[in-house]
């Protein structure tokens, strides 16, 4: 699914073969993006419910600062993400009728 990333000198491609029995190879393995998708996956299902193609990136940044953000509190996220801001995003630029 990945093989591609080998291809490219900027990425370091390592498989791990879980058909194999292998669960981690020379120290890497797949839990954290599997612990990633399993949250983004509920946050969908559980708050969202549907997503359309044209916001998914949306979603995924959403749930990769919560994820990134994991292990800090709520208020000191929440402080983090408000000194991040750029300002306030009107839904009319959020559809693009801007």
């Amino acid at each position: 699914m990945y093989a591609f990333l080998g291809k490219d000198d900027r990425f370091k491609h390592v498989i791990v073969d879980h058909k194999a029995g292998q669960y981690v190879n020379s120290g890497f393995h797949t839990n954290g993006i599997e612990n990633f998708w399993s949250i983004l996956k509920r946050g969908i299902i559980g708050i969202f419910h549907q997503v359309s193609p044209q916001h998914l990136q949306r979603y995924c940044d959403e749930f990769a600062a919560r994820y990134n953000t994991r292990q800090i509190k709520d208020h000191e996220r929440f402080e983090l993400y408000i000194q991040n801001s750029d300002g306030r995003l009107k839904y009319n630029q959020l559809i693009g009728k801007d």
